[in-house]
């Protein structure tokens, strides 16, 4: 199939795309294309008007120390081989190479990927964990948004029709901290089943002195699992740790769908989430005698 007609709009700064996402109904950005296109195609979206990001170079760059800030517009290939980044977010390297193929990342963007909001994918997750704030820009200013209230539900954001992503930052964990992220996917390169992404550090004792988890793919969006989190505040990381939060992940409530059950999708988010943290406890261990 082809997509419905529509007009096509090439702006060149940031005021131009949000002065014609203003003046037209039914306008839709367009950033790398990966799944708008698609829908297009398909003819699950048919925008009236397409405004193209992609000559708007100040939605371009990232800055990556204290506190990580990537430009919308940042391509997922870009952010996957910046050494900067690794040092600062390895978590964020690792869940890239998740995302499709090298094709798909040549072209995706980080911003595009958190608008889509696609409950399995691994860019909203992983903002989700940092508590990310994205900034807006829409014809009568600029906000800001934490990860939480942007994303309101099964591909839905928070964004106005005439409102564009422009920004995401997060602060970086300090150096020495554990991570790990896994996901299961019926194929490399497919949106993943189930996902989870783990952050801790340790205190001087090998206690848990800040923890983060996160699951993707079970419900309509990422989901941190705040009350866990609060629980493992001291706690030893030994194998009941390790099991009270599979079984924290296991219980979260899950859809069905033509591929799986909601009942595989929590046993997925209980055998992940172990493992990723399994990762991080054994990454921190490692980075900490490196920093020692």
């Amino acid at each position: 199939m082809k997509p419905a007609p529509f007009r096509y709009h090439d702006p060149a700064t940031i005021a131009d795309a949000v002065s014609l996402l203003a003046q037209h109904e039914n306008a839709r950005p367009l950033a790398g294309g990966q799944s708008l296109v698609p829908m297009m195609n398909f003819r699950y979206a048919a925008p009236d008007h397409l405004v193209d990001l992609n000559g708007v170079e100040a939605l371009r760059g990232l800055e990556a120390g204290a506190r990580l800030s990537f430009g919308a517009m940042t391509r997922q290939r870009d952010v996957e081989f910046s050494s900067d980044v690794a040092r600062a977010c390895p978590i964020l390297i690792e869940a890239l190479r998740h995302v499709g193929h090298r094709q798909t990342r040549n072209r995706g963007t980080i911003g595009g990927s958190l608008c889509h909001l696609d409950p399995a994918a691994e860019t909203p997750a992983i903002m989700m964990l940092h508590d990310a704030v994205l900034t807006t820009q829409s014809s009568t200013g600029s906000r800001d948004l934490p990860m939480s209230d942007f994303a309101l539900g099964f591909m839905t954001s928070a964004l106005e029709p005439d409102e564009l992503l422009t920004r995401v930052s997060f602060d970086a964990w300090p150096q020495g901290h554990g991570w790990g992220f896994e996901e299961y996917a019926r194929r490399h390169g497919d949106f993943a089943i189930a996902s989870a992404g783990v952050l801790l550090t340790l205190d001087a004792r090998g206690a848990i002195e800040r923890f983060a988890m996160v699951i993707g793919g079970l419900g309509p969006t990422a989901l941190r699992l705040h009350e866990f989190e609060a629980q493992a505040l001291g706690a030893a990381p030994d194998d009941d740790f390790i099991k009270a939060a599979s079984n924290a992940a296991g219980s979260v409530e899950a859809m069905d769908d033509a591929h799986v059950s909601a009942r595989y999708r929590q046993h997925l988010a209980s055998v992940l989430s172990a493992r990723a943290l399994r990762r991080a406890l054994a990454c921190a261990a490692q980075r900490s005698l490196q920093h020692a």
